[in-house]
């Protein structure tokens, strides 16, 4: 499975953007996607997650009422909305997958089997 991450780029304080990831290749019923984000000088971060099983999706706090994970259930895409952004957003933003897996967190990078390039979001003030 390849992973294919767009719409990045320049925005201020308090704009919006939308990020999506399309998928290419065989993928299962069960699957976990995420975004993860890393700002210069970080470690990459969780932002959230979504899974094909319905469940609600998860966000890491600092996100949480400004970002919305999404998915296109006919073609596999996954959407990030992010609303009110903030220059602490800044970050290259990667989408990631992997199957379902039950007990399997899905705030944990290295449970995720394949990636996209990363698109760059900047936020300025």
């Amino acid at each position: 499975v390849q992973l294919q991450a767009s719409g990045g780029g320049l925005v201020q304080a308090g704009d919006s953007l939308k990020l999506s990831c399309t998928a290419s290749g065989r993928t299962g019923s069960s699957e976990v996607r995420a975004w993860f984000r890393q700002a210069p000088g970080k470690e990459r971060e969780f932002v959230a997650a979504i899974d094909w099983g319905g469940r609600s999706p998860y966000y890491t706090e600092s996100v949480k009422s400004r970002f919305t994970i999404s998915r296109d259930s006919a073609g596999g895409a996954v959407y990030l909305q992010m609303n009110i952004l903030k220059p602490e957003d800044t970050a290259v933003y990667y989408c990631a997958g992997r199957k379902s897996r039950i007990g399997v967190t899905v705030r944990a990078a290295d449970t995720y089997d394949y990636w996209g390039q990363g698109t760059l979001v900047t936020v300025s003030s």
